[in-house]
């Protein structure tokens, strides 16, 4: 069996209420909460919040909020695979029983239940702990550039400085929308990108949702996707 953990604290600061701030007509938890619901996948789709607010929106939108935070788990320093740990032994020691937990981001609009699925498939197939999604790097990471304090600009490689960028090696990045992971795995507080498959995704559907700009930019990007299923007039790493 398989249950989803959405991390969703309060007190983000550079997008305040991020979590459930209205993104084109609807919470912004509301679209992992939905992609979760429509997959089919799981038992259970169980939001991880401290927050009263966040937990009542999360459970209209069908999600089950059982527990609260603890706060200890809900600060600016609080790791995704800490939080994630502290709910899976906390839902076993209550009774639940599952094989695979999905952890997946409060704030990623532009998940997709066909990445979900398929991801879960070579996780079944592939026998590490973790399978979660990657995009390609739109640009070389070995001919990438520093820029110092008086704008001068000097390769982080230089070996690579006169090397053709289609003959270097593609480099992908962890979108941070969603990650399978082994029951074992979590509990164990591992390290999710040294054990795990890539479910690989156009960067084009990526954008990791930090400050006010990331906000506007994925909105026209959402509404572009999806001209005719919103109204126009209507108002992602994220908050764990």
């Amino acid at each position: 069996m398989n249950i989803a953990i959405i991390p969703a604290r309060s007190g983000s600061k550079r997008i305040p209420e991020k979590n459930i701030r209205n993104f084109c007509g609807k919470p912004m938890i509301a679209y992992a909460i939905d992609a979760a619901k429509k997959s089919g996948l799981f038992k259970h789709i169980l939001v991880s919040t401290n927050d009263k607010n966040i937990a009542g929106i999360a459970i209209e939108y069908g999600a089950e909020v059982p527990f609260l935070r603890p706060d200890n788990l809900a600060d600016d320093f609080s790791t995704t695979v800490e939080v994630i740990a502290h709910e899976v032994k906390r839902y076993l020691a209550t009774g639940y029983a599952f094989d695979r937990v999905c952890c997946i981001y409060p704030c990623a609009p532009f998940i997709e239940v066909d990445d979900l699925r398929g991801a879960l498939a070579d996780f079944i197939k592939g026998g590490t702990d973790y399978c979660f999604p990657v995009a390609e790097y739109p640009s070389a990471i070995q001919r990438a550039l520093k820029l110092l304090s008086d704008k001068s600009l000097t390769p982080f490689y230089p070996s690579y400085e006169k090397t053709r960028t289609q003959d270097l090696e593609a480099a992908f990045y962890d979108v941070g929308q969603f990650y399978w992971g082994q029951v074992e795995a979590w509990a164990q507080n591992g390290n999710i990108h040294s054990n795990a498959l890539g479910w690989v995704i156009p960067n084009w559907r990526v954008v990791d949702i930090d400050v006010p700009d990331d906000w506007r930019r994925a909105e026209l990007i959402y509404r572009a996707m999806h001209m005719n299923e919103i109204n126009f007039g209507l108002g992602g790493h994220d908050e764990l």
